[in-house]
């Protein structure tokens, strides 16, 4: 269990009152598992997405990126098996009428129980769900006196599945043929595409096609503040590979993904790998990295080897060929490997879990008591490259032309990187300000500024301040981003 399990609710609270994320609809009371980013969670936001785009399609030559839509035909569903395989294990209370994702629910039992135990339950519930075993599901959570966190009984209904599309109507009548879904995943789009991109792109394999998105599943347990939403942001990659070499491939993308990871200044003992048990229909292996959450090690990015499975499936459907012709030389037998349909290894990061990672190991609860007085703050850590602000400017006082030098600072650097400009209240109130915005560096100009041109800069992490000269603060932010 995570040693900072006390964590979320303040994470959850300074979200909201420094302008990160706030409940949606919230004058209405709310809306269930969603949620909407505010001025500074849609730049943190931005930059993670930035991140990624660069690591997958900047830094490799054979990756490009696309943007399918939301709506896709139908049919692209059934292909793929959301139809028929997309739902979850689920369990009712026959006296509060309240319903359970069947994992979700043992998995919140065993959070009070000490950390050996806890896990053998969750080792013999995970081979259940491999089988599918909901009798034997059903009798574990009767046996271990599971209640229900409503009606406090365990009068529980038998366990079944629950399919988690939200479905809706194309059209202006509502018929069973004009039914279509908001799409549970991204990858679909990669994959009815993948003729378009390798044709116009003269991509050739191996090759991937990365895509940022919205994706939406509906969740009936969505918990753990932005962790579990009904909608949702991916960012994924499919890498395209010769049948065999999947392996080789597999492991290479559990690798350079782990260090894409680690370059965000997270230690590696908060990361761990954790293969599947119960691979899904489409692959042949599947592993997750966790990351220690307040609420203890979750998913943040899954990395599959989903085989030929999803464009053997479009072939089928769609009665188009998916082949890809490979004129490259197998050694083996002096001819060209000629067409097959690719295998695919896929990563798949949640945005918004990675969001929630940052800012879990970002915030910081800090005692700066002294003998002579109390004091404290909370501040977010951010790495400097995808901090929300990477410079505050706060002029001392307004007046005395104070304020237009900071101006004129404000303007020479706001091309470059996003700078905030505030001269109201106290500069130790303002300081704390940008502390809990996880702001790195923080420019006052004083009156020495106008004698000399420097001014002090000082630095979230340490607090330490020093003189420097006012040209060289865009210099000294731009390195640091770096």
């Amino acid at each position: 269990m995570s040693t900072n399990q006390n964590n979320l609710p303040a994470i959850i609270s300074h979200c909201k009152e420094y302008g990160f994320i706030f409940p949606s609809s919230e004058i209405y009371d709310g809306l269930s598992a969603v949620y909407d980013y505010g001025q500074w969670g849609v730049e943190l936001k931005k930059n993670i997405k930035d991140l990624w785009w660069k690591s997958m399609v900047y830094m490799h030559e054979n990756i490009v990126g696309i943007d399918s839509a939301i709506f896709m035909h139908p049919t692209i569903w059934k292909a793929s098996g959301h139809v028929d395989n997309f739902s979850d294990p689920m369990i009712d209370n026959l006296d509060s009428k309240k319903r359970y994702r069947v994992d979700h629910l043992i998995e919140g039992f065993v959070e009070n129980l000490d950390a050996e135990k806890g896990a053998q339950i969750i080792a013999d519930m995970e081979l259940l769900l491999a089988k599918d075993d909901f009798d034997g599901l059903k009798n574990m959570i009767v046996n271990l006196g599971i209640k229900c966190s409503v009606s406090n009984t365990c009068n529980w209904t038998n366990v079944r599945q629950f399919n988690l599309m939200f479905s809706t109507q194309l059209g202006s009548v509502a018929e069973e043929s004009d039914t279509i879904y908001l799409r549970p995943e991204t990858a679909q789009g990669i994959f009815v595409n993948f003729l378009n991109v390798q044709k116009t792109g003269r991509m050739k394999i191996p090759f991937g096609i990365a895509q940022i998105g919205k994706a939406f599943r509906n969740e009936i347990v969505a918990r753990g503040f932005i962790f579990r939403m009904r909608e949702f942001e991916q960012m994924e990659m499919q890498f395209f590979v010769r049948p065999g070499t999947q392996k080789e491939w597999y492991e290479h993308w559990k690798e350079t993904r782990m260090k894409w990871h680690l370059a965000l200044g997270i230690p590696q003992e908060k990361y761990r790998f954790h293969d599947h048990v119960k691979l899904a229909h489409y692959a042949d292996a599947a592993c997750d990295i966790e990351y220690d959450f307040p609420m203890g090690f979750k998913e943040v990015e899954g990395i599959h080897s989903r085989t030929d499975f999803d464009l053997t499936q479009h072939q089928l459907y769609s009665k188009k060929k998916m082949q890809y012709f490979d004129n490259d030389i197998d050694e083996a037998t002096g001819k060209a490997f000629g067409n097959y349909i690719p295998y695919v290894i896929e990563t798949s990061i949640g945005l918004d879990r990675t969001i929630l990672m940052v800012l879990s190991e970002a915030y910081t609860e800090e005692d700066l008591s002294t003998a002579e007085k109390q004091d404290s703050r909370v501040v977010l850590k951010f790495p400097i490259k995808i901090a929300p602000i990477k410079l505050a400017i706060l002029p001392l006082m307004k007046k005395d032309g104070l304020a237009e030098i900071a101006k004129e600072l404000m303007q020479s650097c706001s091309e470059h990187f996003f700078c905030f400009y505030e001269e109201k209240d106290s500069i130790g109130k303002r300081y704390r300000r940008m502390d809990a915005l996880g702001t790195p560096f923080c420019v006052t100009i004083d009156h020495q500024t106008k004698e000399d041109g420097t001014v002090t800069i000082r630095y979230r992490n340490s607090m330490e301040q020093e003189r420097i000269h006012m040209n060289d603060v865009k210099e000294l932010v731009m390195k640091s981003m770096h």
